[in-house]
């Protein structure tokens, strides 16, 4: 069997929900939403759990879950590491500007991966509960193939009754191939049947890739800072760089497509909906 990783990002701000929203207690017990990712994962199969985050937040990271999701897995015989995302992490020949405060993007945050991860992995927001069958499918996926893949959720699983949203909205073909996915933001309820199909399959970030990924997007990133580099604001986002290497014939994408309402936060008027969700389970 092949050792797949995860990895999960963390570096988020969260400026909509106003706080540290990975950390934010939403399960019976006092678990974040990353504890259900990682024993969702474990039990489907990953051996290796990657925690992007910002040093910042390390102390406070570690505190709420990374100590105690560590003595879990280690019970388990899986593997924790982590890695940091910086704003001063550049390629050689660049600098950060002064005004910028935000991460570069979910892209770059990948990338930043690359020193500990040496086999095929999946990628998910630390913010997102996903459901079991997106983590199953997708390590069956990595263990039987060499394409890479895309949990593909339902629109209308995947929306915030309080306010608009981004999401990767997709193109597939009868194969199950994704054609494109487009990062269409401000997605809100009423949008449903006038301006969106209900049914339209979504990226939520939920990918499989193998290790060959970090050298497409070394260059991707360089082609971004000389493009943007300068503006304080713009972010170097997974969806916007897979979709590139797709329309450049240099990636092949097969979308698995997911059942499972998706449950998260991006508003703080969300957390009792999730609380209520996962107390179910």
């Amino acid at each position: 069997m092949i050792r797949l990783s995860l990895v999960i990002l963390a570096a988020g701000i969260g400026s909509r929900f106003g706080g540290i929203k990975q950390l934010e207690k939403v399960g019976p017990n006092g678990e974040v939403i990353m504890d259900y990712a990682v024993r969702d994962a474990v039990e489907a199969g990953f051996g290796k759990i990657v925690f992007l985050i910002r040093r910042a937040i390390d102390k406070d990271f570690r505190a709420v879950i990374g100590d105690r999701i560590e003595a879990w897995c280690a019970e388990r015989g899986v593997e924790v590491a982590y890695a940091y995302q910086e704003q001063t992490d550049l390629p050689e020949g660049f600098t950060c500007p002064g005004d910028r405060a935000r991460p570069w993007g979910t892209a770059q945050a990948v990338l930043v991966c690359r020193s500990v991860i040496d086999g095929p992995f999946a990628v998910c927001n630390a913010d997102d509960y996903y459901g079991k069958q997106a983590f199953r499918d997708i390590a069956r996926y990595l263990q039987m193939q060499t394409d890479w893949c895309l949990a593909g959720f339902l629109l209308k699983n995947t929306l915030s009754c309080f306010g608009g949203v981004t999401r990767g909205v997709c193109r597939v073909d009868g194969a199950g191939k994704l054609l494109s996915v487009t990062e269409t933001r401000n997605i809100r309820m009423e949008d449903l049947g006038s301006r969106l199909d209900p049914d339209a399959c979504v990226s939520m970030n939920m990918w499989g890739f193998g290790p060959e990924l970090f050298a497409m997007l070394a260059e991707k990133f360089v082609a971004f800072l000389n493009a943007h580099g300068e503006d304080r604001d713009c972010e170097f986002l997974l969806p916007e760089a897979v979709d590139a290497l797709l329309q450049e014939g240099r990636a092949s994408v097969q979308v698995l497509p997911t059942f499972d309402r998706w449950y998260g936060m991006t508003y703080r008027e969300d957390i009792p909906i999730v609380k209520e969700a996962l107390s179910k389970l």
